[in-house]
């Protein structure tokens, strides 16, 4: 399965996305951008998962089964329970390879305006006091930072095992790569006829 570039041009007219990051990355606005820009339904991954208080909710594996035996959709790409039947729907895997440090402080941005604004996420839930982040290992910064590699070496394994032949994955370095993706080969590929 080759590789794609931020320049070249994407094989599909893609209706069923999912995109692949650590946290801070721009997974969840990068494919709300997506769904909007190619009238697919966006489903974010977090508000399937996470129920009151933090806990995982029962029936989230089975709703992204539901979601990606569909015709069209755009999700993120995590989940261990789930993410090889994400990939294996999929036609377009969007990786945002972002370096560590820029994943680092958009993660770091995003948990302290969270904090400060009382910002009401999936089911209720508030971002955790930041004196957590000393106590708590699993505190989203540091989830981040030890998953970042992780997250690279998943994707790379996909590419290697090639066992999702219909999967295209484009990787994404930097928000320059992003924005002149967006406005070159997806641009081009979600104009395609759908009888290509």
């Amino acid at each position: 399965m080759p590789l794609l570039r931020f320049d070249d041009q994407v094989p599909v007219r893609p209706r069923k996305i999912a995109v692949a990051g650590a946290a801070g990355s721009g997974k969840s606005s990068l494919a709300r951008l997506l769904g909007q820009w190619g009238g697919l339904p966006y489903v974010e991954l977090d508000s399937l998962y996470h129920g009151p208080n933090w806990t995982v909710r029962d029936t989230w594996v089975d709703e992204v089964e539901q979601i990606v035996s569909g015709d069209a959709w755009v999700i993120e790409w995590q989940g261990e329970e789930v993410r090889s039947k994400v990939s294996e729907n999929a036609d377009l895997l969007v990786w945002l390879d972002h370096p560590r440090w820029l994943t680092t402080y958009r993660v770091i941005k995003r948990t302290l305006s969270r904090r400060i604004n009382k910002t009401v996420l999936w089911s209720g839930n508030t971002e955790g006091p930041l004196r957590e982040f000393f106590t708590d290992p699993d505190y989203i910064v540091k989830f981040s930072w030890r998953m970042h590699p992780l997250i690279r070496q998943r994707v790379i394994t996909v590419i290697k095992e090639n066992r999702f032949p219909q999967l295209h994955v484009v990787r994404l370095r930097g928000q320059r790569q992003v924005t002149a993706w967006l406005n070159g080969p997806l641009r081009t590929a979600m104009t395609r006829s759908t009888v290509d």
